[in-house]
């Protein structure tokens, strides 16, 4: 079996935590020229553009910048950097909780995505942790929903990378999720909730289909006044909205939810009122390089249960 080349190096370093574009020319085809081949592999970029990044030396090889005219060579890899989409600031502190050699664990606000995607590329944990804390290789060890607040644990060196992402994959995570929605004195809890769940590409809302079950949630009610339910949950799979699928399926759907029960019209990039009432409260495992056992739990809360009248009103949120 031939093994695969190991890309090398980045020349260019990154950009407000941001890697490079990275591409590798392939070993054959008809293209005189790096450009031809650009024109045709970027297409969407558009010619006027990538013209103005070779000529700006912005577009770079292993030996330097790439010439307008630079002769198609197989296999050179190439590096630049993307035009960063415009992005609203989300003006809300992403905490450090924890950092050692392996691991850092922050308490993630309400509206910060947690790795670079679509249109939230410099305004996510990621990029902020790499560029604050000088860590360039820095990587999540799982995934946390834009919309929701609350513990995100990711990985140093990249040696340790699949240590921690296996843990997260078997489940061998306790995690916990607190969520406040309307009360229902007829709900009977706490109860597992069990279903099967398709999360489409390109589609915004997961559904439950008849079929055998790939989910698992265990909710549970400590604490409930003026018509609102402070919940506990405990996903004991990872499916995608797990929870907001299956509080909105009790008939409790959880405050702030643009998606469940119905799918909502996007706000405005800068609207951060009202944010989903859902906060990753408490993670434990035992480490896999130490042995170590680690337990870390939120120093954030929700809104609509510590100030209802705010959240009634619409106030921006510091979440």
């Amino acid at each position: 079996m031939r093994r695969k080349s190991r890309r090398p190096a980045s020349p260019l370093p990154q950009r407000r935590g941001v890697d490079p574009v990275h591409l590798r020319l392939p070993l054959e085809g008809p293209w005189p020229t790096v450009r031809d081949y650009l024109l045709e592999r970027l297409a969407a970029v558009g010619a006027e553009r990538i013209d103005t990044a070779l000529r700006g030396r912005e577009i770079v090889g292993a030996d330097g910048p790439v010439a307008p005219d630079e002769p198609f060579r197989p296999g050179t890899h190439l590096w630049f950097y993307r035009d960063l989409p415009d992005e609203a600031p989300v003006p809300f502190e992403l905490a450090v909780l924890h950092r050692d050699e392996h691991l850092v664990v922050v308490d993630k606000p309400h509206f910060l995505a947690t790795t670079p995607r679509g249109r939230h590329v410099v305004e996510t944990a990621l990029s902020r942790l790499r560029h604050d804390l000088d860590l360039p290789e820095l990587s999540p060890a799982h995934r946390l929903d834009r919309l929701t607040a609350g513990l995100a644990v990711f990985v140093v060196r990249p040696a340790d990378r699949g240590a921690y992402q296996t843990l997260f994959r078997d489940r061998l995570v306790h995690k916990e999720y607190r969520a406040v929605a309307p009360y229902d004195p007829e709900l009977d809890l706490p109860r597992t909730v069990r279903s099967h769940i398709l999360k489409e590409r390109g589609v915004i809302a997961a559904r439950e289909l008849d079929a055998p079950p790939n989910s698992e949630s265990r909710i549970d009610l400590p604490e409930h006044r003026d018509g609102l339910g402070h919940y506990r949950l405990r996903p004991l799979s990872g499916r995608t909205h797990q929870l907001r699928l299956h509080m909105s399926g009790l008939g409790v759907p959880i405050l702030g939810d643009p998606v469940y029960p119905v799918v909502l019209p996007e706000p405005a990039p800068d609207d951060f009122r009202r944010p989903l009432q859902l906060l990753a409260s408490a993670v434990e495992f035992t480490d896999p390089l130490t042995g170590r056992e680690h337990r870390f739990e939120t120093r954030r809360t929700l809104a609509a249960w510590t100030d209802p009248h705010h959240w009634q009103d619409g106030s921006p949120s510091g979440a």
